[in-house]
């Protein structure tokens, strides 16, 4: 028996495709049982799992009053009836064999853990959701995690996307981190690492994960991400829960803040911004020619995107060390 956890919130747009996902999963029906945990929605995301779950008795959804993610996933854990729990996202679709590829190998490898590849796509196409889907699969996008650019073999990591666990280590290990709204699957992979336990990524399996379509949807989310990775390590004092990739995006923020400032006293110091801004100008120009030349993209477009992605990203960790040491806890 497995069971599927999905916590949700407002994912009207792409609730439906995962559904259709789960229900030409190659995974026996009987044998499996897929929980939404949603936190309270206030558009049809509820409505449209009712409808289906009406169909489909293994289907069933759950209230999240406390909305965020951990939260979320602890309730399904607690009440999951599986040996095996698999953790899967509203965003995303997941090919036929996604579900009992990863539970053949969880059983193979004697692995706590085992995730497949990300693909990164986007719903309507255009020349500029085209822009964010090449950017978000870059590796000077969003870094070199294997999960994210691909490996050619299984391999041993730190953290896969989403997952597929044995229930023990819950048990073992501890659940989900509720104080972190963000990089919980993240902090609860470390800790299962600390502890000695395995996870593995697989090249062969892999599901496709639906990015924000909007440069302002993309600031929002990478503001978040960017902030919490600062929070996680506030929350959690483990300072090897992330890896300097995550904190790039504030140097290069910190590089054109600080020496403006400095400015003030010597005008001097205006120049090293200047250096830092165009450094980093001739590098995303760069890599956007590259990549619109190979996927034939607008440079405008992506150059736009890596400066949104970076920016925002540099920014909501710099508010995160504001908030760590002036906002208190609550914040």
């Amino acid at each position: 028996m497995i069971t599927v956890i999905c916590p949700t919130y407002n994912e009207e747009t792409y609730i439906a495709n995962c559904l259709e996902a789960i229900i030409q999963s190659d995974y026996p029906k009987e044998n499996m049982e897929v929980l939404f945990v949603d936190g309270m929605s206030s558009d049809k995301t509820r409505d449209i799992i009712l409808s289906y779950s009406k169909e489909h008795n293994y289907i069933k959804l759950l209230s999240n009053p406390h909305k965020t993610v951990p939260y979320a996933m602890n309730q399904g854990i607690k009440e999951a009836k599986g040996e095996v729990i698999i953790r899967i996202d509203a965003h995303s679709d997941y090919p036929p064999n996604y579900f009992p590829a990863l539970v053949r190998y969880l059983k193979e490898l004697n692995a706590d853990n085992v995730g497949g590849v990300w693909n990164t796509d986007v719903f309507h196409k255009n020349k500029k959701t085209l822009a964010i889907k090449e950017v978000l699969a870059n590796k000077f996008g969003v870094g070199n995690s294997y999960f994210r650019i691909g490996t050619d073999k299984i391999m041993e990591v730190d953290t896969v996307p989403f997952g597929c666990y044995k229930k023990d280590v819950f048990e073992r290990f501890g659940l989900y981190d509720t104080r972190l709204t963000r990089n919980q699957d993240i902090e609860l992979n470390r800790r299962i690492k600390r502890g000695g336990g395995k996870i593995f990524l697989i090249p062969d399996i892999y599901c496709t994960y639906y990015a924000r379509e909007t440069w302002k949807a993309i600031m929002k989310n990478n503001f978040q991400n960017g902030k919490w990775n600062v929070l996680t390590l506030s929350y959690t004092k483990a300072f090897d829960t992330l890896s300097i990739r995550h904190f790039v995006p504030l140097i290069f923020v910190l590089s054109l803040i600080l020496p403006a400032l400095l400015a003030i006293i010597n005008l001097k110091f205006i120049y090293i911004a200047i250096a830092s801004l165009f450094a980093y100008l001739l590098l995303i120009t760069y890599v956007s020619i590259s990549l619109a030349i190979q996927k034939k993209g607008n440079i405008l477009y992506l150059l736009i995107t890596f400066f949104a992605l970076h920016l925002s990203y540099g920014i909501g960790s710099l508010v995160g060390i504001i908030t760590s040491l002036f906002g208190g806890k609550k914040n």
